[in-house]
C-alpha cells in the first residue's frame, strides 16, 4: 500500500473513516472507543468536516462551500441525535433533582383571590389592562369611545397582527443582528415589551408604583430598541471587513 493511499479519506461510508486531528494522535483506548456506536460516528463526522474543509482550502483556489455537504444518514442524523440526547438528558436530570412541588388540591367552591391566566399569556392579560390609554373624547361629553375591555382587546388584535405582518415587511436575505440593525431592535423591543407587559398584568404582585410600572412598561423597550441598534451599527462596519475578507480568502479574486 502507498502513502498517497494512507492518506486517503474514505468519504463513502465505508472503513472507520476515522482521521485524527493534525496536532494529535488518539490513544489505542480513545481510538477503540470511538469506533463503537454513537460516539464512533459523531467523531467521524466532526473530525471528517474538519479534515476534507481544510483539504478544500489547500488545494482549491476557489472554494463553492454551497455544494460541500454531508448526507443525512447517518452524518447529520448522528449529530442531532446526539444534541437531542443531551438536553433530553438534562431535563430528566432536572426533573428527577428537583420535582416540583405539589400544591393542595383546588376547591371548586372557593373563588381565588387572584386570578391569572397561564404565565405565557401574561403578555395578553397586560394588553387588557391598557385602560388608562384609552382615551376620553370631549366630543362625546367626556366619555371614552369604546370600553375598556374593548379596547384591551382591540390592542390583542394589533399586537398580534403586527408581529404577523412583519415578515412580509422584512424581505431581506440577512441572517445575523448586526446586518439588519432596525429589524433587530425592533425585534429586542418586542421581547422586552412581552417582559413589561407581563409584568403590568401582575401589577399587584410586583412591589413598585402602577404609575411608574406603567410608564416603563413602553419606556424600557424604546431605550432597549435605541440601545441595540446603536451598539449593532458601531460593530456593523467590522464585521462586514472580516465577512467580505473571509470570502475573498475563499473566493480570490481572479
Amino acid at each position: 500500500m502507498s502513502d498517497n493511499d494512507t492518506d486517503d479519506v474514505r468519504t463513502d461510508g465505508s472503513g472507520t473513516g476515522i482521521v485524527s486531528p493534525d496536532d494529535e494522535t488518539p490513544a489505542w483506548s480513545e481510538r477503540k472507543e470511538r469506533t463503537q456506536g454513537l460516539s464512533r460516528l459523531t467523531y467521524e463526522y466532526f473530525e471528517r468536516a474538519r479534515r476534507e474543509d481544510q483539504d478544500l482550502r489547500q488545494q482549491s483556489d476557489y472554494v463553492e462551500r454551497d455544494v460541500l455537504a454531508f448526507p443525512a444518514w447517518p452524518h447529520e442524523m448522528m449529530r442531532n441525535i446526539a444534541l437531542t440526547s443531551f438536553f433530553v438528558g438534562m431535563i430528566l436530570f432536572v426533573s428527577a433533582t428537583l420535582p416540583p412541588e405539589m400544591p393542595n388540591p383546588a376547591n371548586s367552591g372557593v373563588t381565588p383571590a387572584i386570578i391569572l391566566p397561564d404565565w405565557y399569556l401574561y403578555w395578553s392579560f397586560g394588553l387588557l389592562k391598557l385602560g388608562p390609554l384609552n382615551p376620553e373624547l370631549s366630543i362625546l361629553g367626556g366619555s371614552k369611545l369604546m370600553a375598556d375591555r374593548t379596547y384591551g382587546v382591540l390592542a390583542n388584535v394589533v399586537v398580534v397582527g403586527f408581529v404577523a405582518i412583519v415578515p412580509f415587511l422584512n424581505k431581506g436575505s440577512a441572517r445575523r443582528p448586526v446586518e439588519q440593525p432596525f429589524w433587530a431592535a425592533v425585534g429586542m423591543s418586542g421581547v422586552i415589551f412581552s417582559l413589561t407587559i407581563a409584568a403590568l398584568s401582575i401589577k399587584n404582585l410586583v412591589p413598585m408604583d402602577s404609575h411608574l410600572l406603567f410608564d416603563l412598561t413602553f419606556l424600557v423597550p424604546i431605550v432597549s430598541a435605541t440601545i441595540t441598534y446603536a451598539v449593532l451599527k458601531t460593530m456593523r462596519e467590522g464585521y462586514m471587513f472580516d465577512l467580505n475578507r473571509r470570502y475573498y480568502r475563499l473566493r480570490p479574486p481572479k
